[in-house]
């Protein structure tokens, strides 16, 4: 997947509205994760990506499978560091690729954390992102 935009651009960061100078954390990373992908997004930003926070982040990619238990746990975890105003890209494996998470347990485990789910990109040939926000009041 080429993914390219232009010179310096990249159509997957892009897609996931990350800006230089923002402070993204990574969290679930694993050998599977789409290495193209995640340099993509450290060339958006700017900068690497971090994985224990000293402050607050703009934004966490959170790389999650069905195998890594329930996706409530997973996003609360995710909150951590995460600022007010950040959001949360919950990065799931495709439909047919080990690791599938099906959308009812991503829905279920939004909920039950306190979130709520926004647009879904798909980021990769088989990984896609879904965006997990704060409700609009939580997040004044």
């Amino acid at each position: 997947m080429a993914g390219s935009s232009g010179p310096g651009g990249d159509t997957r960061a892009a897609a996931l509205h990350l800006e230089v100078g923002q402070v993204v954390q990574e969290l679930g990373w694993d050998t599977d994760v789409d290495a193209g992908l995640r340099d993509a997004v450290m060339d958006a930003i700017d900068s690497d990506l971090v994985e224990d926070a000293v402050e607050a982040v703009d934004a966490v990619l959170l790389w999650w499978r069905d195998e890594d238990g329930d996706v409530a746990d997973g996003l609360v975890d995710a909150l951590r560091d995460l600022g007010g105003a950040g959001h949360i890209w919950l990065l799931t494996p495709k439909v047919g690729r080990d690791g599938y998470v099906d959308p009812t347990d991503i829905a279920e485990g939004a909920s039950t954390a306190g979130l709520t789910l926004a647009n879904v990109v798909n980021v990769s040939p088989a990984w896609q992102a879904q965006k997990v926000v704060r409700p609009r009041l939580a997040r004044r």
